[in-house]
């Protein structure tokens, strides 16, 4: 008689498997890498009067400020701005990219896609936008609908989570105030929704995402 919960304990999927804790510890490792990253483009920024935003920023429905779906992301109008966004990016990033690397940077260029995208078609042309917070939103997104899609405890927990954390921020897909890009957060949400269906973990049929007790089988 044989049980399923060695081979379980190297899921990293599974909650509560030594895999996932190391998978969420290398994930936090890596979004606080990364997130630094923004603080040297903005502190180059400034030092050197560069105008990255102007130049690389998303301009809302001009073919000059195109190129800015992509670069937007990595540009924020000053520390404050960054500081912002600094914190929910590391948190969420984190769940999203604990899921796995390749479902983290293929979910990511979809968000990015579609929020600045949305925001090229929709926002005010006399603007110029840049910001991870369409990033961030993305990630919430993502978040809440994988939870749904894949219907695992693991999900619907970060779900929770993230809920409470944040889910006071979703005012900010509304047009409250004209210094936010509110395009660029609602846009980056339902990026986020596609994501977690395009990237949804395909599980056997036999494989109850709910099932908490290791089954036991026979040789």
């Amino acid at each position: 008689m044989t049980s399923d919960l060695s081979a379980r304990g190297g899921d990293p999927n599974r909650f509560g498997t030594d895999a996932f804790y190391a998978a969420l510890g290398r994930a936090f490792v890596a979004m606080c890498a990364i997130v630094p990253l923004l603080f040297v483009i903005e502190a180059v920024d400034v030092w050197l009067a560069a105008g990255f935003d102007t130049m690389a920023g998303i301009i809302p429905r001009r073919i000059a400020g195109l190129d800015g779906i992509f670069f937007s992301p990595f540009l924020h109008h000053g520390f404050d701005h960054l500081y912002s966004n600094s914190v929910p990016l590391i948190l969420l990033g984190t769940f999203v990219l604990a899921a796995g690397a390749r479902r983290f940077v293929y979910s990511t260029l979809v968000i990015v896609f579609v929020s600045g995208l949305g925001v090229w078609i929709t926002g005010s042309p006399n603007s110029v936008v840049v910001g991870a917070s369409g990033v961030v939103f993305g990630y919430l997104g993502l978040l809440f609908a994988r939870g749904i899609v894949e219907r695992s405890w693991w999900n619907l927990g970060v779900v929770l989570l993230v809920g409470l954390l944040y889910g006071w921020q979703l005012i900010g897909i509304l047009p409250t105030d004209e210094q936010i890009s509110w395009q660029g957060h609602l846009f980056g949400l339902l990026g986020g929704v596609v994501s977690a269906v395009l990237f949804r973990r395909r599980r056997p049929r036999n494989d109850d995402p709910y099932r908490s007790e290791p089954t036991l089988t026979l040789p």
